[in-house]
């Protein structure tokens, strides 16, 4: 059985929140006019424009058009009582007032609702940028499911295939075998251990908000534990790192960029098929940090550059799909982000360049 809900509390707080506002902001407006009015004795129509300022905070901060019309109503009124002669009486005979009460009133009932519009309109933009947002995360969270179906499914099954091997076959294989089966184990073991990694790190990312949390880091120290930590992974890598003399700061989640710096090394080392050593260059600007990680080997097919942080890509079924670099650069671009940052990908002339760009200031 469906039941009918209550008018609900947040309706009334709204409700008793309008009310008080317009009382509250009539008030300090009729201060401020009983003062100006006692010091300078000015013209009621320099009054008025005390009482417009009124208005139109009135119609910005409460809702619909009620508050604001009403308001125009009283203030016209109001004017009339106290700030024209005969005091504390409401006349409509003074000589040219009914005119200037007919424009008061209409420029009052005018601004009021131009800014209850605009309001409306605020709150439609809002409401359209935040199912943009929506939208995004959801086509984030796709590409991440692909990417992860498409990663972790190979290596699985190599595992499986290889134990599955060793295991029936034991005492038919060659010791040479048996190692190499076990082997193969070891290495899709580790891959999966570093797929597990990049998903974990995600998690630090908070929620709605698709920030992180961020103190202010030293660059330096940043970059080194991140090539320790790959360094005990990939030990036959080899990394080349060039930066500013000057000390660099800024604030960032140091476990989610060593893990960017991970993720793009790795991938520079595996892919670029090359013995020659990745390059880690680190370049400074007026307001940003720019992480520049360098390969000097077959570069990044031009059809896939527009889509391969995106994870939106499709990797072909001759390439070593256990090493597809869809997960972890779709992580990476979201650790990025997250950081109010920007990261891109290009070839150069000897081989692919991706760099990453971080604020120096919190945002």
């Amino acid at each position: 059985m469906k039941h009918t809900a209550p008018p609900t509390t947040l309706e009334s707080r709204t409700l008793w929140h309008n009310i008080v506002s317009t009382i509250i902001i009539l008030a300090i407006a009729t201060i401020l006019a009983f003062s100006f009015f006692h010091i300078t004795q000015s013209d009621p129509a320099n009054i008025a424009l005390i009482y417009i300022l009124a208005l139109i905070i009135i119609a910005r901060i409460t809702t619909g058009y009620f508050f604001g019309i009403i308001s125009a109503f009283f203030c016209v009124i109001f004017i009339n009582w106290c700030f024209t002669y005969p005091y504390f009486k409401v006349s409509f005979a003074i000589s040219g007032y009914p005119v200037t009460f007919v424009f008061l009133l209409t420029i009052s009932m005018i601004v009021s609702t131009l800014t209850t519009r605009l309001k409306k309109q605020d709150k439609m933009i809002l409401d359209r940028e935040r199912a943009i947002n929506e939208a995004d995360k959801e086509r984030i969270r796709a590409n991440l499911l692909r990417a992860i179906s498409h990663d972790l499914r190979t290596p699985l099954t190599s595992i499986i295939g290889s134990s599955d091997s060793f295991t029936e076959n034991y005492a038919a294989l060659s010791d040479q075998e048996k190692l190499d089966l076990v082997s193969s184990i070891n290495e899709d073991s580790h891959w999966l251990l570093n797929m597990v990694e990049n998903l974990l790190s995600i998690t630090r990312i908070q929620g709605d908000t698709g920030r992180v949390r961020k103190e202010d880091e030293l660059v330096e120290e940043v970059v080194a534990e991140a090539i320790t930590r790959i360094k005990k992974r990939i030990p036959d890598i080899e990394i080349h790192v060039t930066a500013p003399d000057n000390i660099l700061i800024i604030p960032m989640d140091p476990l989610l960029i060593e893990q960017v710096l991970m993720n793009l090394m790795e991938n520079a080392f595996v892919h670029s098929e090359t013995n020659r050593p990745v390059e880690l260059q680190i370049s400074e600007e007026s307001d940003t940090i720019t992480f520049h990680v360098i390969d000097y080997g077959k570069g990044i097919d031009e059809q896939t550059l527009p889509l391969i942080l995106k994870g939106e890509y499709h990797v072909p079924k001759t390439s070593d799909t256990h090493r597809g670099m869809g997960i972890g650069l779709s992580i990476c671009n979201t650790i990025v982000q997250a950081h109010g940052g920007q990261i891109s990908a290009h070839n150069h002339a000897h081989g692919a360049e991706f760099l990453f760009t971080l604020p120096k200031g919190d945002i």
